[in-house]
């Protein structure tokens, strides 16, 4: 679900506009869409242009998403958003920055915290939790979060004796 562009609420209400040639997305919860609805009738009763900086914002940002580009395929961050596919895994670090809060908007969630085949080998779930948590080491390691760390790296030794274990039968 996505949040409202304005405030953390989830948005209820999705408009797209073409302004100036330019397409505006807006995803609003109830309260602003009528406060935006009600802003844009009072402004074009007047004769003037609603929100013209919210299009320069876009233009600028445009502009921006062609400089981001995928070393590995080649992609820009601005295909992406039109296309909504990711050209090659690399994209994920490429666009890491951008990605993250679009993410986070759409999922809630940045981590992946479904389920595992269930023809997965338990080795390699074990494996994916290694990986997990040696990030979470290196992460309170720079954070020098040192209890942490010492914490993690004892649920990383158990693990690998866990996974040596279970390699050798």
């Amino acid at each position: 679900m996505t949040k409202c562009k304005r405030c953390s609420k989830p948005a209820t209400l999705h408009i797209t506009e073409i302004r100036s040639g330019a397409v505006q997305e807006l995803h609003l919860c109830e309260s602003c869409a009528q406060q935006y609805l009600n802003q844009d009738q009072d402004q074009d009763e007047a004769g003037e242009p609603s929100e013209p900086s919210a299009a320069k914002e876009g233009e600028s940002a445009n502009e921006e998403f062609d400089h981001l580009v995928c070393p590995n395929c080649g992609i820009t961050f601005r295909e992406f958003r039109q296309q909504g596919r990711l050209g090659c895994p690399h994209d994920y670090i490429a666009f890491a920055k951008e990605l993250k809060p679009l993410l986070e908007n759409i999922h809630n969630d940045t981590q992946h915290t479904g389920k595992f085949p269930k023809r997965a080998p338990h080795a390699s779930q074990l494996q994916y939790r290694l990986i997990k948590l040696r990030s979470e080491l290196r992460s309170a390691i720079d954070e020098e979060e040192y209890e942490t760390a010492a914490r993690i790296r004892d649920e990383i030794q158990s693990l690998e004796k866990e996974f040596e274990s279970k390699s050798r039968a």
